[in-house]
């Protein structure tokens, strides 16, 4: 009777966490099960996560559904598999957690290719690219990393910038993370903060809407290639993303999506970076 009672208690602790787990995931999503691309075209689906904080890499439409770059290279993946779309929506922190626990099949998200994250995850071959910068207000005088002693900067957490400022930040600046871009951009349009580390999209944006702050480029901290992300096994559809990318890069399609969100046509890609 002990040992039963003892192998209920664990199918009901079995049970519970399955539960718990399945209810940790986003209101109508279920975990990603496939990880080829014929398992992917059998069932019909593709779950592919991206930014919804960060246009015009991964913004909201009118209806805020999923719109922007990424989203448009997505659907035309989806596309081309011949299967139906979904999008789940990731932040920069909690991408990588996604990927590794099946909520989605891969990652669209303005991914920077590093070392770091290439210890996690499979990269495709780029298929966007940004420029990050310290960027402040005019009046502030930087023009190179140890002029941030005594500064705050502010970044997104887990992004490269995240990394990239605390490689080059000097003793005596002080680092601020906030959970996202939106945040992040917030925290210098409000005085939070007096620089940021973010992309040459972020500038636009302040250029744009903040004229008066006299946002401008301080420094440029690195080019970043970003790359579709992917489970450590998933290489079948790794190399078929791959074959996907310079596919739309010949043909012209990616190039449009670039006019289409940034005023120009594609620029040549960079090759896939080596650490």
């Amino acid at each position: 009777m002990a040992l039963t009672n003892s192998i209920s208690r664990r199918r009901f602790g079995c049970g519970l966490a399955a539960g718990l787990a399945a209810l940790a995931l986003p209101f109508g999503t279920l975990p990603a099960a496939a990880a080829t691309p014929d398992e992917i075209k059998a069932r019909g689906k593709i779950m592919v996560g991206v930014l919804t904080d960060y246009p015009p890499f991964g913004g909201t439409d009118a209806e805020q559904k999923p719109a922007g770059y990424d989203a448009d290279v997505a659907a035309l993946l989806a596309k081309k598999l011949g299967v139906t779309l979904e999008f789940v929506p990731v932040t920069g922190p909690n991408r990588i957690p996604y990927l590794l626990t099946n909520k989605v099949d891969l990652l669209i998200a303005t991914f920077g290719i590093t070392p770091e994250r290439m210890k996690q995850v499979l990269f495709s071959n780029p298929y966007s690219t940004l420029t990050t910068y310290i960027m402040g207000p005019k009046d502030l005088k930087i023009a190179k990393p140890e002029d941030l002693v005594g500064v705050t900067i502010g970044v997104a957490r887990a992004s490269t910038q995240d990394i990239t400022v605390s490689q080059i930040a000097p003793p005596g600046a002080q680092i601020m993370r906030f959970d996202d871009d939106a945040t992040t951009t917030q925290a210098i349009i409000s005085g939070q903060v007096q620089t940021i580390g973010a992309s040459n999209t972020v500038l636009a944006q302040l250029t744009k809407d903040y004229a008066s702050l006299n946002i401008e480029a301080k420094f440029k901290m690195k080019e970043q290639a970003n790359g579709m992300a992917f489970r450590k096994a998933d290489t079948a559809l790794q190399e078929w993303c791959n074959t996907f990318i310079a596919e739309i890069v010949a043909d012209g399609q990616l190039s449009q999506i670039n006019q289409k969100w940034f005023g120009s046509p594609l620029s040549p890609l960079p090759p896939m970076p080596k650490f």
